[in-house]
């Protein structure tokens, strides 16, 4: 494929952006700005014209689902295989290079990779062993991570304490996880990016080899970066320079993950000749949406000014509505959707409902299902992440890896086999004499003349069930799988939906080997789960980057919520906050309505509420201000919950009627009232009109 074709229907800035190739480049890619386009049209360039081939272009990004989407878009360019390509997320990159070098540092290649529920098990083992509060385990779980993403190992941590302080058990906490990690042979996820960059520090023949095989660094969602990530993509380009890095500063919002926007902002200190180019022209948003969003993101000192535009139009005005309660804005919102879906506009898909916080959600859930309107949380647990799931897995897991503790504690007795807490106790306390992993210490036990013949019988089953699954030669990660739901009895009594499940999961391996479906199921996030539903959406305003819809709302824009209340005495934090808020309006193509409340219930307690700093920002020609609010709220009934009428057997939403007198229009809502049925139809050229069934002389087509 010709270079001319590469280049078709690019902007200036986006063939500038794709033509450089020699030295380091930072492309600041505004909200909308056909980022994608950019980064997949580059690789292609980089094969097509200066010849790289696909394999020696090291290309990041953050979730499988952005991975895959850009090979699939580059496969449309490039002749080339792209399954040996080196396309993927920061951890699947670092576990491809642990696999091939990890005996550098002590580790053997078959590795476990524990997910965040593996590490928290793991964790609330320790902090019960070390006598410390075991509901502590997820705020520990999470400055651990910090401290991993800021590459600062338990020695270096332990080193900084005054012995005295909380820190100095978390210090503890961190050495002993570290320890574990290392006897079960296992890694978390921070592990992966943390252990890689140790790896080329400590291993400079190691680096030189990934230098000679990488020529060319790519990097999308460069903004989301933390240290390690950082550290590790110097690290990449440390000889040839050779690094393109996309991204945007006003996006970067994940603070609370380690991320640090110093990175983007520090680019050109950190590599002196890059070259800087701007991504401006829009392409998902009105005009009137870029001002609005344009004029608060400005406010905030440090970041590279961008100026957005596009050729949408001005389009609607953007809409802000302060309302007296959280429960009237709810209705608000919920009604608006009603009007606009009912006009014809717009399907229920066609929405997003963004929030600071989950709590929001529970007003919003009650006023659509008052309105009967579709919708889903984007949130929940993973299909990766579900019990039965989570247990098959763990059964593969202790096949390749003896060692894996956590995965043995979980699957021991599941399905129940009668070794409760005091058996496994026993075989802690055989492993921790004998410095082995729970499953040697299993196999000692069954040697030895003082363990209780009814323990040896239990343990002897089960060793007997992991012994069969370890010797097969399976072709395929399916076979495995079906192996150890037949030999373990797993499937004998679960509930139908679980097995479902399962029998998704045994499908989904076909054609795989077991260590490479191992790899995949371990690295998968749970964002990369999600399922794409015809209703409208629900989610935080961190869950709604990357994505895009017709109609955004923004609800609970006030003091305390958007910025949260912990961010107000922090400059940094603040700023933060002031991406997020931009993150969410810059989400919408066509409408955005900015909402909050006078009152509001939080934590509790109903409280009077601000209207957000933010809100003085807007442009007030680019927006429509309504106030709802009067001076004395009495106080409002408990809202009645309203169960959603009965949609009609003849008519469904969606279906085509013709009118005598108006011709062929689509029925936009039905529903059974007494013994009749009422219809909203939109007829084109009429407009929307209320029928009743009995004499409307519809006839379905």
């Amino acid at each position: 494929m010709a270079k001319e074709v590469l280049l078709e229907e690019l902007n200036p800035q986006q063939k500038e952006a794709i033509l450089y190739s020699k030295g380091p480049l930072l492309v600041l890619a505004g909200a909308g700005s056909g980022k994608t386009r950019v980064i997949t049209h580059k690789f292609a360039y980089l094969v097509r014209k200066k010849k790289y081939r696909p394999s020696s272009i090291f290309a990041v990004t953050f979730t499988n689902k952005a991975a895959n989407e850009m090979k699939e878009r580059i496969s449309r360019f490039v002749e080339h295989d792209m399954r040996q390509s080196w396309i993927g997320t920061f951890h699947s990159q670092c576990n491809k290079i642990l696999r091939r070098e990890i005996k550098a540092l002590g580790y053997k290649p078959d590795f476990s990779i524990y997910d965040d529920d593996d590490q928290c098990n793991l964790i609330r083992h320790i902090l019960r062993e070390l006598k410390i509060y075991e509901a502590l385990y997820k705020g520990v779980a999470s400055r651990i991570s910090i401290l991993k993403s800021s590459l600062i190992s338990p020695e270096e941590f332990l080193s900084q304490g005054d012995g005295f302080s909380f820190d100095e058990k978390l210090g503890r906490v961190y050495l002993k996880y570290q320890d574990e990690l290392k006897r079960c042979n296992a890694l978390d996820f921070d592990d992966l990016i943390m252990l890689t960059v140790k790896l080329f520090e400590e291993n400079p023949k190691i680096l030189t080899k990934y230098h000679d095989m990488f020529p060319y660094v790519l990097v999308d969602e460069f903004q989301d970066t933390n240290h390690a990530q950082y550290r590790l993509l110097q690290l990449l380009s440390l000889s040839n320079k050779n690094i393109c890095a996309v991204g945007d500063d006003d996006q970067s919002i994940y603070k609370f993950r380690g991320a640090d926007v110093s990175n983007i902002l520090n680019f050109e200190k950190d590599f002196p000749d890059a070259r800087i180019i701007k991504l401006e022209q829009n392409y998902r948003s009105t005009q009137n949406i870029l001002d609005v969003s344009g004029a608060v993101i400005s406010k905030n000192p440090q970041r590279k000014p961008k100026s957005l535009w596009t050729e949408k139009g001005c389009g609607e005005k953007v809409f802000y509505c302060r309302l007296n309660s959280e429960e009237e804005e709810a209705k608000y919102v919920a009604r608006t959707i009603k009007d606009l879906y009912l006009k014809g506009n717009f399907e229920y898909s066609h929405f997003a409902i963004l929030y600071r916080i989950n709590l929001q959600a529970r007003a919003i859930e009650d006023a659509l299902r008052e309105e009967a309107i579709p919708y889903h949380v984007v949130s929940g647990v993973s299909f990766y992440h579900r019990r039965e799931i989570k247990d098959i897995i763990s059964y593969m897991k202790i096949t390749l890896n003896p060692d894996d503790n956590v995965s043995l504690r979980r699957i021991i007795n599941s399905p129940p086999r009668g070794i409760g807490a005091s058996t496994i106790s026993k075989v802690e306390q055989e492993a921790k004499k004998n410095s082995v992993s729970l499953f040697a210490a299993i196999k000692l036990m069954l040697k030895s003349n003082g363990v209780a013949s009814s323990i040896k019988d239990k343990l002897s089953e089960f060793v007997k069930i992991m012994d069969s699954i370890s010797s097969n030669p399976y072709k395929t990660a399916a076979d495995m799988l079906k192996d150890i739901v037949e030999k373990t009895g797993y499937i004998e009594d679960i509930e139908e939906d679980r097995l479902q499940n399962i029998l998704e999961l045994v499908s989904s391996a076909e054609s795989i080997t077991v260590k490479d479906f191992a790899d995949r199921v371990s690295l998968v996030a749970t964002s990369d789960d999600a399922t794409q539903k015809i209703s409208v959406s629900l989610m935080t305003l961190h869950s709604a980057k990357g994505l895009e819809f017709p109609v955004v709302f923004v609800v609970g824009v006030e003091e305390g919520i958007l910025p949260y209340f912990k961010a107000i005495d922090d400059a940094s934090e603040m700023q933060e906050e002031r991406r997020l808020f931009y993150v969410g309006m810059t989400r919408a193509r066509d409408v955005l309505c900015i909402t909050g409340a006078k009152r509001r219930r939080l934590y509790s307690k109903v409280q009077e509420q601000e209207p957000s700093r933010f809100l003085q920002d807007i442009p007030k020609d680019c927006c429509h201000w309504i106030e709802k609010v009067q001076q004395k709220i009495e106080a409002a009934p408990e809202p009645v919950k309203i169960i959603p009428k009965k949609p009609a057997a003849a008519y469904v939403v969606g279906c085509r009627v013709k009118h005598p007198s108006w011709g062929v229009g689509v029925v936009r809502d039905c529903c059974e009232e007494g013994n009749d049925m009422k219809l909203t139809v939109n007829f084109p050229g009429i407009g929307l009109k209320r029928l009743a069934a009995k004499y409307a002389n519809l006839e379905r087509i």
